[in-house]
């Protein structure tokens, strides 16, 4: 799924081909998940943000108050802008804009979500609504991430996944961060130093993902359909029983609540 890098690197592309465009039209698969698309027709782009994993778009309205169209990729949902629509099976949703271009969204699984709600009314997409803040807030400071963190007696990993103490971090920076911070993802208490070290950690290691335009393993592509690099960069995830870049040792890995982790038994041993 694509976490704050993949999402960031979309949001940076689309931004300069949105703004200031009019959506004249629009349509969407017929799912729930989907069809709020069309709502966003007759508004102008005023600027295209990001929350998490969230894409915000924000709307100037035509009529009424000002809007958000919420993107959320889901796990293999692209945002492309094209000339014109082919004939996609996977398109979820389409909006012409005023110059003759097309934005789509295409989602071969359907996991992804499309929400147009009031400006910053987000009490309908309750992860949304409830998120940690983000990463690179200058007013989240190791004690203020501590204190987050034991809101939970849950896995360390799992609580970062929830996006309630942090937003926008998933399955592959979390592994990457409690590797280099040397916490195990099964901890269930982390003190205020390894907080401030497992702070630093993930700040590192979004902003190497940023400079790499995210990670593709498999589906993730940028807006004009290139992949990612920061796959050839990753010391842990998904590098199960290949030796640790710090120790030597045989990394492992084990699901735990029903995600997948990668660790090295002996730099994060409990």
């Amino acid at each position: 799924m694509p976490e704050l890098p993949e999402v960031e690197t979309v949001r940076g592309q689309l931004e300069p081909l949105l703004v200031g465009a009019r959506i004249i039209d629009g349509d969407s698969h017929p799912s729930g998940k989907f069809n709020q698309a069309p709502d966003a027709v007759g508004h102008s782009i005023e600027a295209v943000r990001r929350r998490g994993k969230y894409l915000l778009v924000d709307l100037l309205p035509d009529r009424g108050g000002r809007r958000e169209l919420i993107v959320h990729l889901g796990m293999t949902g692209g945002l492309h802008v094209v000339p014109s629509p082919d004939d996609d099976p996977y398109q979820r949703a389409r909006w012409g804009l005023d110059d003759g271009r097309h934005l789509v969204f295409r989602d071969i699984r359907r996991f992804g979500r499309i929400a147009v709600v009031a400006h910053g009314d987000h009490r309908s997409l309750p992860t949304l609504h409830q998120l940690g803040p983000e990463p690179f807030d200058p007013g989240l400071d190791a004690a203020g991430f501590h204190a987050r963190l034991v809101r939970s007696n849950r896995r360390i990993k799992t609580h970062l996944l929830s996006q309630r103490p942090i937003a926008g971090v998933g399955n592959i920076y979390a592994d990457e961060a409690l590797w280099r911070a040397c916490i195990h993802p099964g901890a269930r208490r982390v003190g205020l130093e390894r907080s401030g070290r497992l702070l630093d950690a993930l700040r590192s290691v979004l902003t190497e993902a940023l400079a790499h335009n995210g990670t593709t393993l498999r589906d993730f592509r940028t807006v004009d359909g290139a992949t990612g690099s920061n796959q050839h960069r990753l010391d842990c995830y998904g590098r199960s029983g290949q030796p640790c870049g710090r120790c030597g040792s045989a990394l492992t890995s084990r699901s735990l609540d029903q995600r997948t982790s990668t660790w090295c038994p002996t730099c994060q041993a409990r």
